[in-house]
C-alpha cells in the first residue's frame, strides 16, 4: 500500500535522531499539475489551478517557483483553526529548502549589540526555555490584492491568503535575554534557510528591539498540534502575532541584535505603505512618504455563503463568518441583508484569544429575489472597516466591508 505523502512526512519528522523532512517539488509537482482542476477567482484573468503539494490538499496556485498557494475560501467555514494541509503558502525567493534535518538544524543568535552570542538546536530550544502557546492569524500583506480597483501590480490574490492556527514555541525575549542585549540595541533581524537566486537578497526582516522583547513574539515549532509543515516553515518559524505574514520568517536560522535600523531590501523599499492614518492614497498617485507595514487592520468575512449562492426563499437562514484584527480583539460585528441600508448586531462566538479569528452568526428569512449581505467589524479600540475600498500602489491591507450577493428562489 502506498503511504500518503503527508503521513510519510509526519513520520519522518517524528522519528527522532536522523529525522529529515523532505519536500518533493519535482516529478510530484509536474504530475499534479497535469491533473489539476481549475478555479475562477473573482477578478479578470483569475483562472487558477488547484494543486496538491506535499503535505497539502489541493490549493490555489499563484506561482510554483517560488511556491505561492492560496487557501480555497470555503475552508474558512469549516472551523476557526485552519487545517495545516489547507494553510496558505507564501515564499519570496525561489531558493527554498527541500530537505531539512530537524535534529541538526541550528539557530544562531548574535549581532553587534549582544554580549554573549550563541547557537542552539531545536531540541535545545524546546528543552531549555519555557513553552508558550496561543492562537494567531497569519495573513499575507497582499491578501485580496486581486480585488483592488484600479488594479495594482503584484500577486493577484483573492481573500484566501490567511489562516488561523494554534502555535507552540518559546518567547523570543527569553532566547534574546541569554545573549545579553546591550543598551545600544535598536533592532533584531531574522533570516531563514530560503535563499535568493537573483535580486532582492535573502529574505531578512527586522523588528524594533522593544517589539521583539514584548513576550509575545515566538519561535514556534508546532502548529495545530503537529510539526509545522515544510512549506510553512519547518522546523522553526517566527510568529509575530497581529502583524502581517511578511514578518513571520520561515525555517528560522539566524537572529541578529543590531545597533542600527536595518534597511535591507525586504524592509526598504519592499513592504512599505503610505505613511498616513489610512495607509492609502488617491488611485494612481504616489505616496509622499512611506513606512514599514505593521499590524493588521480590522477585517470580516461571510464564510457560509459564496457570492452568487442560491438559497430557499421563505426559510430561516443562518449566516456564519469570521472577523479579526491586529490584536485589540473584536468587540462587535454588524450585519446587513439589504446592502447596508439597515444594520443589526451579529452574535459573536467563542473567543480563542485576541489574535485569533472570531466567529459570528446572524439569521434572516429571505424573501424571493436578490439580497446583498454585508458585515462590518469593530475592535475594542473602536477601529472598523471602510464602506468603500481604500487604495495604495502596493495592494496591501485591503479591509473594505465585503458584500455577498445571494438569490432566494
Amino acid at each position: 500500500m502506498t503511504t500518503p505523502i503527508s503521513r510519510l512526512r509526519r513520520r519522518l519528522v517524528a522519528g527522532g535522531t536522523g529525522a529529515v523532512a523532505t519536500l518533493g517539488l519535482g516529478p510530484l509537482g509536474r504530475a499534479a499539475l497535469a491533473q489539476a482542476a481549475t478555479v475562477e477567482m473573482p477578478f479578470v484573468n483569475g483562472r487558477r489551478t488547484l494543486v496538491a503539494y506535499p503535505e497539502k490538499r489541493p490549493l490555489i496556485v499563484l506561482t510554483s517557483r517560488p511556491p505561492q498557494l492560496e487557501t480555497p475560501f470555503e475552508v474558512f467555514n469549516d472551523g476557526l483553526l485552519t487545517p495545516n494541509d489547507a494553510f496558505f503558502v507564501r515564499y519570496h525567493n525561489a531558493g527554498i529548502p527541500t530537505s531539512i534535518d530537524g535534529d541538526r538544524h541550528v539557530i544562531k543568535i548574535g549581532g553587534n549589540a549582544v554580549g554573549k552570542p550563541f547557537e542552539l538546536t531545536v531540541a535545545e530550544l524546546r528543552a531549555q526555555f519555557k513553552p508558550i502557546e496561543y492562537v494567531a492569524v497569519n495573513q499575507c500583506s497582499g491578501n485580496g490584492r486581486g480585488l483592488f480597483d484600479p488594479r495594482v501590480t503584484g500577486g493577484q490574490l483573492g481573500n484566501g491568503a490567511m489562516g488561523n492556527a494554534r502555535w507552540v514555541g518559546v518567547a523570543l525575549k527569553d532566547v534574546l535575554a541569554r545573549a545579553e542585549p546591550k543598551n545600544s540595541a535598536r533592532q533584531v533581524t531574522f533570516d531563514g534557510l530560503d535563499m535568493a537566486l537573483f535580486g532582492g537578497g535573502d529574505f531578512v526582516k527586522a523588528l524594533d528591539v522593544n517589539h521583539a522583547m514584548d513576550g509575545e513574539v515566538m519561535l514556534a515549532w508546532q502548529m495545530n498540534g503537529a510539526d509545522i509543515p515544510m512549506l510553512n516553515g519547518y522546523p522553526v518559524k517566527l510568529i509575530v502575532p497581529g502583524y502581517y505574514g511578511t514578518y513571520w520568517v520561515k525555517h528560522l536560522s539566524e537572529i541578529q541584535v543590531i545597533d542600527s535600523v536595518f534597511d535591507g531590501f525586504w524592509m526598504k523599499p519592499a513592504y512599505r505603505v503610505p505613511d498616513n492614518d489610512c495607509a492609502c492614497v488617491e488611485p494612481g498617485t504616489t505616496p509622499a512618504a512611506t513606512r514599514p507595514i505593521g499590524r493588521f487592520n480590522v477585517r470580516s468575512f461571510i464564510t457560509s455563503l459564496a457570492d452568487g449562492a442560491r438559497v430557499r426563499a421563505g426559510q430561516p437562514l443562518v449566516v456564519r463568518g469570521i472577523a479579526f484584527d491586529g490584536g485589540q480583539g473584536i468587540r462587535e460585528v454588524a450585519c446587513s441583508n439589504d446592502d447596508g441600508q439597515s444594520w443589526r448586531n451579529a452574535r459573536l462566538g467563542n473567543d480563542m484569544g485576541r489574535y485569533s479569528f472570531r466567529e459570528f452568526t446572524f439569521g434572516f428569512t429571505p424573501r424571493k429575489g436578490t439580497h446583498v449581505l454585508r458585515v462590518r467589524a469593530w475592535n475594542r479600540s473602536g477601529q472598523s472597516q471602510p464602506m468603500e475600498a481604500l487604495w495604495q500602489p502596493a495592494g496591501y491591507m485591503r479591509n473594505v466591508v465585503e458584500s455577498v450577493r445571494v438569490l432566494a428562489v
